[in-house]
């Protein structure tokens, strides 16, 4: 399957069965998941953690310095794969923003069907992923991939603020 024409391939949408972004679980099941786990210790430098469903964690190195990681990957949300990987990747680079961060690096997040999809139509949705990463000027210094039964991408990304700065949910107000 991996030198099959392009013809012959499904569109990626129709390998989500929930629409890409759609798949997520809800917040109310999600809570009730997150309620039945044994409570983890939660150090002080950790500043944002699961709690406020902020975009991102973040975690304190120093007084200046913060650590902000997040993940974020779905299915496919449009059927041109250059397109998904670029909406991946600026969605998850999005969120260290959102948090008042500088993303440093990203690992790459890779679930794909190897049997449904040609490996020329991956390639496509890594590079659309890594172009968003090179105009943001962040290396992809790694990552994990499985062969899934629907197609996944994104990324785990990691970068820095000035605890000062950060931004939280609990911190925005209207206007």
């Amino acid at each position: 399957m991996n030198e099959m024409s392009v013809t012959q391939e499904p569109r990626l949408t129709s390998l989500a069965h929930g629409g890409g972004c759609g798949c997520k679980i809800a917040p109310g099941v999600l809570a009730d998941i997150l309620r039945g786990g044994s409570p983890l210790p939660v150090p002080p430098e950790l500043l944002v953690g699961i709690e406020t469903s902020d975009d991102a964690a973040v975690y304190l190195i120093n007084d200046r310095q913060a650590l902000v990681a997040t993940t974020d990957f779905f299915m496919p949300v449009v059927d041109d794969p250059g397109d998904f990987g670029r909406i991946a990747a600026t969605n998850a680079i999005s969120d260290v923003y959102a948090m008042g961060g500088t993303p440093i690096f990203a690992l790459a997040l890779v679930g794909m069907p190897v049997s449904r999809i040609s490996t020329a139509t991956i390639a496509r949705i890594l590079d659309g992923g890594a172009a968003v990463c090179r105009a943001a000027a962040i290396p992809i210094a790694g990552g994990h991939t499985i062969d899934s039964v629907e197609p996944i991408y994104g990324l785990v990304v990691v970068g820095l603020v000035d605890p000062a700065h950060l931004k939280r949910n609990s911190d925005a107000r209207p206007g």
